[in-house]
């Protein structure tokens, strides 16, 4: 779960630039996202500690991204700029601070048949 978290188009979906998960994935794939000053392309990418998720300066007036601002709630470990749409990955979550309900045994479940 924590892997999950960490993902960059989760991040998108987590700062509120984004009204769910697959309109944050499809901001990154249209290369919308910058990370550490490079566009990337790639939802499933990997953020690190220390990582800076921005909006690209052509993608800021988009409407599905001034709609959503603000819709987001804070995470301690996320810090976000509202001013210019940038965001920094403080560190990994602990699981007890991810906002979902999930039992990990389900999902071991699912994928050990």
């Amino acid at each position: 779960v924590i892997l999950l978290e960490s993902r960059l188009d989760n991040i998108v979906y987590r700062l509120g630039i984004a009204p769910t998960r697959a309109a944050a994935r499809q901001l990154v794939s249209h290369n919308h996202i910058t990370l550490n000053g490079e566009v990337c392309s790639i939802p499933s990418a990997m953020v690190k500690p220390g990582d800076v998720v921005a909006v690209r300066e052509r993608a800021k007036s988009l409407e599905v991204i001034q709609n959503s601002l603000g819709s987001a709630a804070k995470y301690s470990w996320l810090e976000f700029d509202p001013q210019t749409l940038t965001e920094k990955f403080l560190n990994a979550p602990v699981r007890a601070e991810i906002p979902e309900n999930i039992n990990e045994q389900l999902i071991v479940d699912l994928y050990s048949k």
